[in-house]
């Protein structure tokens, strides 16, 4: 189960959100370039760049739980006992799924409200409601990786994987 959850994170998360780095880059480079040289900016980078910035974001939300990356508040921990320590950090889990599914259920309300109104962006007019199911996509997934941290503990990151400090000892 675990190496099967780490794989798909993996394969959707972080080459979803290297793609789309990688392609603002480009977009970036290219309107730079246009700017400069033929005084005329790229057509609608500004919101291809939005929806890129939303699949970096929200691509990266499940590999940061499941790496357990995201910022953690730990003055109190020395003071807590390591039995209550561990129904601390399943309840934490617990609120940080259901808040993940909560978030993913409004953004289900909004997608379908942007395909129901056939939302598009101002300038290109691409559809908005493929870009909210993205997001549904990526906040279930992250939801899904609290869960599954409920009922077992987070896999140990590796040596030489942990780049923030307090990762390693």
């Amino acid at each position: 189960m675990i190496s099967l959850l780490d794989r798909l994170l993996k394969c959707t998360g972080c080459v979803a959100a290297s793609l789309a780095l990688f392609a603002m880059m480009w977009l970036m480079l290219a309107d730079v370039l246009g700017r400069k040289f033929f005084n005329h900016s790229l057509p609608g980078a500004l919101e291809l760049t939005e929806i890129l910035m939303v699949v970096v974001v929200f691509g990266a939300l499940p590999l940061v739980s499941w790496r357990s990356e995201h910022i953690i508040f730990d003055s109190f921990d020395r003071f807590i006992p390591p039995a209550l320590k561990a129904l601390q950090q399943r309840l934490v889990h617990l609120v940080c799924a259901g808040t993940f599914i909560f978030i993913s259920y409004q953004m289900i309300k909004r997608a379908e409200r942007f395909a129901e109104y056939g939302e598009v962006t101002s300038y290109l007019a691409l559809p908005l409601a493929p870009v909210a199911w993205i997001m549904v996509m990526f906040l279930a997934l992250t939801a899904l990786v609290h869960l599954v941290f409920v009922v077992m503990p987070p896999p140990e990151i590796p040596e030489g994987e942990a780049h923030f400090a307090g990762l390693t000892q």
